[in-house]
């Protein structure tokens, strides 16, 4: 589990191909190796990778196909810089959401625009997961947590502080770039809750008829 508050940034140094999917090697001169152990987790562009092998300054893991199809892992060249973010603690200060590193695809940077000393980036989302993004929600996007400030349709808009434009790599971002996303996992939680077996079955998301037989609508 992690908070979305960045920790330290790293670099792609190394990709191998591993029985058809892959390790990386990460490297970071700012990450805090001095508790890390086999088998931890670390969040990597949002990504939770469990580490296989480690030194003072690097590690690797290996990667799903199934992460590497629904991230953009597969694409990140080598020398690419990424958002890294070790699991937390049970005395960890919860200052983001929770967010569980399992990410749930991509969406695409559609508009960039200077709104003071901030900037707001506008986000093209897959129709399957815009509506899990509320406004003034929780999203999570490559691997920092942010607040939804305008949601239509398929698209989002997120301001972007000063502060997390120097502690991340979201201000080395352009216009057409693919970043990772997770949606907050307590909407896909209430989504199944709500949802009687038969649609469970058809994931067909929540509908008025859902909510009639889970008794928020009266007729």
């Amino acid at each position: 589990m992690f908070t979305g508050l960045v920790e330290a940034d790293g670099v792609i140094e190394q990709r191998q191909s591993r029985g058809g999917d892959a390790r990386l090697r990460i490297r970071s001169s700012t990450l805090d190796f001095a508790d890390v152990k086999l088998g931890d987790s670390i969040a990597t562009n949002g990504v939770c990778l469990t580490v296989v092998e480690f030194g003072t300054d690097y590690f690797s893991a290996d990667v799903s196909n199934e992460t590497l199809a629904l991230s953009t892992l597969a694409n990140l060249a080598i020398g690419t810089r990424v958002n890294l973010e070790k699991a937390m603690l049970p005395t960890t200060r919860f200052g983001g959401h929770m967010v569980s590193g399992h990410v749930d695809g991509t969406a695409k940077i559609i508009e960039i625009n200077r709104d003071g000393r901030a900037w707001d980036y506008h986000l093209s989302l897959p129709m399957e997961l815009a509506r899990y993004v509320a406004h003034k929600g929780s999203i999570c996007v490559d691997g920092v947590s942010l607040t939804v400030n305008d949601v239509s349709e398929q698209q989002c808009r997120l301001t972007i502080v000063p502060h997390t434009a120097e502690k991340t790599q979201i201000a080395n971002y352009q216009v057409g770039d693919l970043v990772n996303i997770e949606v907050d996992m307590i909407a896909r939680y209430l989504e199944r809750l709500l949802l009687s077996p038969k649609e469970q079955n058809r994931s067909s998301g929540v509908t008025l008829d859902s909510l009639r037989h889970a008794g928020f609508i009266k007729n």
